[in-house]
């Protein structure tokens, strides 16, 4: 049995992007909402506890998700928001406990020094605070579960959802564990499950009471090793800090493929920029960009070119990006582009010029010169970090067929630009408005668009801190309608006009 004096905490945002959303659009508070991209190859990205009732859940495709809750709000993701207040809960955690993981945007693992041989119920009052502390901070809730090991954590968790609090005790973890789907672990997908459940292993109570060398023989040395120690609740794992991301990437899935070599150019290049922009603002250059194209028929193609140097000038990636694809790219439409860029050093080479390839041959492009000290990086839609780590997201649609996916940790800093990465698009002259635009009415202040067409939009001015709003409709061109920051849902600019961070 694992060592009782030991205490890990596993916090899981609930619902993490869906609760933002009805958190800042308070209309939503109790009704289904799906978040993710709304187009035909749409995915969610989040679902409420309200959609999950109807079986809608994250990474399924939007199109399945809206058959099951026809009645459910989709919206865009708004990932500099998420970042916000993933970085806002990140903060608790750390003032919490020196020793801390984050796992996700929306989890992490402590290890409080000062829970170290403490009974349950002293636990269970720390638990208690740090859930309110999140919800104080943020205005959202926290599941939160504790056990031995970070496996018995991230279970407990699990069990407390939505919005509870599970502390399990080193003398119950076998009966908790026990009766529990052998899926419940981790490292157990489909194909181990599969294994398992063909010899009668369908429980971590049974896969705990076979002998250790069968397990080995069904699932391979390692893996068999590690999965049966954890099913005895034997877990030593540490809590610690994750090292860098080894890359930045950032994909589009299309809705429609795309055929001319001219297009992929310039999703290639729109890509590119998204992830030149989150390169910047963590504050390091690439030596290595790699491209990658599906095609209709879902063969999958990476070509990758490492320079001599490291960059972090757009045009040098971008180029390389552009030669890349000419050879990515075969036969057929091009339903998915993707770019990622690893390689990483802390600074460019100091250098007036950086080497850009080119169909003429290596050409000189100006480094550009770094922003003055003090004054914010750009941030792209997607995802920019502090101390990268994993970050586990699935694919999403953006508008335009833009998805963001990254490996980057949830110490995320504050964007400032627009959602969409297309934003600075010319909108459609009949439709300048896309539902779940954030949006600033110099009337009747903040809200978000429910929809629009025919030279009219319908906002509903609301915000958390407003409360339920009125929606009212006007015309698409009224010059007191404009684009807003999406963070002011959330929470004012002080009275300074200071940026929020």
């Amino acid at each position: 049995m694992a060592d009782a004096a030991r205490w890990v905490l596993h916090l899981d945002m609930d619902a993490f992007f869906a609760s933002v959303e009805q958190l800042t659009r308070p209309t939503l508070a109790d009704r289904p909402v799906l978040v993710g991209g709304a187009g035909p190859r749409g995915v969610v990205a989040g679902a409420s506890y309200q959609a999950r009732v109807y079986g809608a859940r994250s990474a399924m495709p939007m199109g399945q998700a809206r058959r099951r809750c026809p009645h459910a709000t989709v919206l865009p993701p708004r990932f500099a928001l998420y970042q916000a207040l993933s970085r806002e809960v990140m903060d608790v955690l750390r003032a919490a406990s020196p020793v801390f993981e984050p796992v996700s945007v929306d989890e992490a693992f402590l290890e409080p020094p000062d829970l170290a041989g403490a009974d349950p119920e002293t636990v269970t009052a720390f638990c208690v605070e740090l859930r309110r502390a999140v919800r104080e901070r943020t205005g959202l809730p926290a599941s939160v579960g504790a056990g031995s090991g970070k496996q018995l954590a991230k279970i407990a968790s699990e069990l407390a959802k939505p919005d509870g609090l599970r502390v399990i005790p080193a003398a119950d973890q076998d009966a908790v564990l026990a009766p529990l789907p052998v899926r419940s672990l981790w490292g157990i997908g489909p194909v181990s499950g599969e294994a398992l459940r063909k010899v009668g292993i369908d429980t971590i109570g049974k896969l705990a009471a076979t002998d250790a060398r069968e397990v080995v023989g069904l699932l391979g040395s390692a893996m068999g090793s590690e999965l049966h120690r954890l099913a005895r609740g034997v877990d030593d794992r540490p809590v610690a800090p994750r090292g860098a991301a080894k890359q930045i990437s950032a994909e589009t899935t299309f809705e429609t493929d795309l055929t001319a070599m001219t297009a992929v150019h310039t999703a290639v290049e729109k890509i590119t920029a998204a992830v030149h922009r989150r390169l910047l603002a963590d504050g390091r250059a690439a030596r290595t960009v790699t491209v990658k194209a599906r095609t209709a028929d879902f063969t999958t193609t990476t070509r990758s070119e490492t320079t001599a140097f490291a960059s972090r000038e757009l045009s040098t990636l971008a180029a390389m990006a552009r030669r890349l694809a000419d050879t990515a790219v075969g036969e057929g439409g091009v339903r998915l582009l993707g770019v990622s860029v690893s390689g990483f050093s802390d600074a460019p080479p100091l250098a007036l010029f950086d080497a850009v390839p080119s169909a003429q041959g290596w050409t000189a492009a100006p480094v550009a010169a770094p922003p003055p000290a003090g004054e914010p990086l750009p941030i792209p839609s997607g995802v920019a970090v502090d101390d990268p780590a994993e970050l586990e997201v699935d694919a999403v649609d953006g508008p335009d067929g833009l998805d963001v996916v990254t490996s980057d940790d949830p110490a995320i800093r504050v964007g400032t630009g627009p959602t969409r990465p297309d934003a600075d698009d010319a909108p459609d002259p009949d439709r300048p408005w896309r539902a779940g635009d954030d949006v600033h009415h110099a009337e009747h202040g903040h809200g978000w668009v429910q929809g629009s067409g025919h030279g009219r939009v319908t906002v509903r001015f609301e915000t958390r801190e407003t409360g339920p709003g009125p929606a009212r409709t006007m015309a698409a061109d009224d010059p007191a309608l404009s684009r807003a920051e999406p963070l002011l849902s959330w929470r004012s600019l002080g009275e300074t006009g200071d940026r929020l961070t």
